[in-house]
This record gives C-alpha cells, sequence and structure tokens, in this order.
C-alpha cells in the first residue's frame, strides 16, 4: 500500500533536539556515527522486531539530523518496491528530484522528490545488499 515508513527532522543542534524529543515523547535516540564526522539520530517511536521494523501496523521511526541548509523541513518516506519506477512515475506526474536515488548502505535505497506543489517527501526501497 506504499505507506509512509519513515521520518526524518533536521536540527541545528540534533544532540539538543534528539533530548527534547526524548523527553516529551519518551523515544530512544540512538546516535549512529555514520562517518566523515556525519551522526545521524535514529529515533524510535514504537516497539521494533529484530528486523528493525516496528512491530505495530502503522506505527513508524525515524530520525533527526543536523541541517544544513534553513529551507529543510522535515520528510516522510513513503515504501515503494521499485525506487527507480516510482521516481520515473514521480516525474511524469510533475514532481522534481531533489536528491537522486542513493544507497542506506546495508538496508535500501533512498531518494527525496518535490511535488507538482512544492511540498518535499521521500521514497524508500528495501533492499539489504544495497551499497
Amino acid at each position: 500500500m506504499n505507506g509512509v515508513v519513515h521520518f526524518e527532522i533536521p536540527a541545528s543542534d540534533p544532540d539538543k533536539l534528539s533530548e527534547f524529543y526524548s523527553q516529551l515523547f519518551g523515544w530512544q535516540i540512538n546516535k549512529m556515527d555514520m562517518g566523515g564526522g556525519y551522526f545521524y539520530h535514529m529515533a524510535s517511536t514504537t516497539e521494533t522486531g529484530e528486523d528493525g521494523m516496528p512491530k505495530s501496523p502503522g506505527a513508524i521511526n525515524g530520525g533527526i539530523f543536523a541541517r544544513t541548509s534553513p529551507q529543510e523541513r522535515m520528510m516522510n518516506y513513503v515504501d515503494v518496491d521499485d525506487i527507480d519506477a516510482f521516481v520515473k512515475k514521480a516525474e511524469g506526474l510533475g514532481a522534481k528530484v531533489v536528491t537522486a536515488k542513493m544507497p542506506i548502505p546495508g538496508i535500501g535505497w533512498t531518494a527525496q522528490m518535490e511535488d507538482p506543489q512544492g511540498n518535499h517527501y521521500g521514497f524508500y526501497q528495501n533492499d539489504p545488499s544495497a551499497a
């Protein structure tokens, strides 16, 4: 059904914003070193299975990251079975690619889009072989 599977929140100070959401909602935040001085804060909002996916239907987890421009806003990612096909389909309907398809090593693929009215969203395709 192409549901929303992940959210991202940009932050001027990811450590402080992670603490805010942790205290506000009780989210478990795991700071991950992605290399090159870049850290990503995985936000667990619900119980997950061994595969890292939420156990509750409709529940999603997300992340907090360092804002790189003032224009960055919260982003939702939609699960798709073929990211290339969905990027092409979205473009055909008037969307623009913001960030081209890129791997999340060992997890899957992502791409970020802008719909015809300027709203940003992302695609996510599960693929543990992504590198």
